[in-house]
């Protein structure tokens, strides 16, 4: 069984089906499971709220609370892995190595990492930095179908 974590940067292709996407989806092994990470939810509802707040008239404000919603009813159908002990320890063990990742992306990794999951991302550029992290970029151009 394979664990797929979904990074912040394709969490989007997911909400939005993205044809990409649910190609890869559909490659997964029977028994593999889906879920994304509290910190993926915290950056992606974060950075709703203020453009829902910011909105310059109704229906700006419309469109971005229907955006906002769509995540919110995205994440109650995905598993949600927490940022807990285990992935504290990772965290602070890859922090002490001075790895140059993002605080929010080194915790995602330390979360897959901790569960020995795949992590799903665009963003390989920095999590190939993360010793022993296993990456897969699915919306690369090379992992895209052959359409021809």
């Amino acid at each position: 069984m394979g664990l797929y974590v979904l990074d912040t940067s394709v969490v989007g292709f997911a909400q939005q089906n993205h044809p990409v996407y649910l190609y890869h989806l559909q490659k997964l092994p029977a028994e593999a499971s889906l879920a994304t990470t509290i910190v993926t939810v915290s950056e992606d509802l974060g950075g709703w709220l203020p453009a829902c707040r910011r909105a310059a008239n109704g229906e700006a404000r419309v469109k971005a609370y229907a955006r906002f919603q769509r995540a919110q009813e995205f994440y109650h159908r995905i598993d949600c892995l927490p940022f807990d002990r285990s992935a504290a320890k990772i965290f602070d063990q890859l922090r002490a190595k001075k790895i140059r990742v993002g605080t929010n992306d080194l915790a995602i990794a330390a979360i897959t990492l901790s569960l020995r999951a795949i992590l799903i991302t665009r963003n390989v550029l920095d999590f190939e930095r993360v010793p022993g992290l296993i990456i897969e970029d699915w919306l690369a151009a090379e992992s895209q179908p052959d359409h021809t």
